[in-house]
């Protein structure tokens, strides 16, 4: 679907889900500060990735009865009445805040595989997240073999991470490793 023609003029949440109804889209879009952004399809690379990470988070929060929920692209996120994101992989713990067309406020957890939008990931959200309430952040850089782990509760500088080392998951104290070659 070709984006709607209309005056450059920003819009809310909500404008942005009338003109985009979840049945009717087969592109992927979000909402940065009023603006409608494209997104390209994503590489085979990104998605082992997000489906890896996807399965790998599952499998624990299932192990320990845990009451958080995870999430994968495309998933709308209503951050504030001029953001949607749809992040990568999420993870979402006050189900007060999921309904059965989106999310609103900010995941307890997010991961990023970037792509063709690097800069949005390091930049507008990242900027997002860490501003709206986001506990972890990761960004995995496929290109560099690296992955960035920001936990805004304790610092906004990032532990940096090969592919080939075990990454510990904050949110849940530790208890979960995800190695990123390992989804590959």
């Amino acid at each position: 679907m070709a984006l709607p023609e209309r005056e450059l003029k920003k819009i809310t949440a909500d404008e942005f889900f009338e003109m985009f109804p979840k049945e009717s889209v087969s592109e992927r879009y979000e909402l940065h500060e009023g603006e409608i952004v494209g997104m390209s399809a994503p590489t085979i690379q990104h998605q082992n990735i997000v489906g890896g990470a996807y399965s790998e988070i599952r499998a624990f929060i299932r192990k320990k009865g845990g009451k958080c929920s995870v999430f994968v692209s495309p998933v709308d996120v209503k951050l504030t009445d001029t953001i949607v994101v749809q992040p990568d992989v999420f993870v979402m713990c006050d189900p007060s805040k999921i309904d059965e067309k989106r999310c609103y406020g900010a995941p307890d957890w997010v991961i990023e595989v970037t792509s063709t939008n690097k800069g949005d990931d390091f930049g507008k959200k990242f900027t997002y997240y860490q501003e709206n309430g986001v506990r972890e952040y990761w960004i995995v850089v496929p290109d560099e073999q690296k992955t960035l782990v920001y936990f805004f509760e304790r610092s906004h500088l990032p532990n940096i991470y090969t592919f080939d080392t075990p990454i510990p998951v904050e949110i849940y104290n530790r208890e979960l490793s995800i190695k990123i070659s390992d989804l590959l």
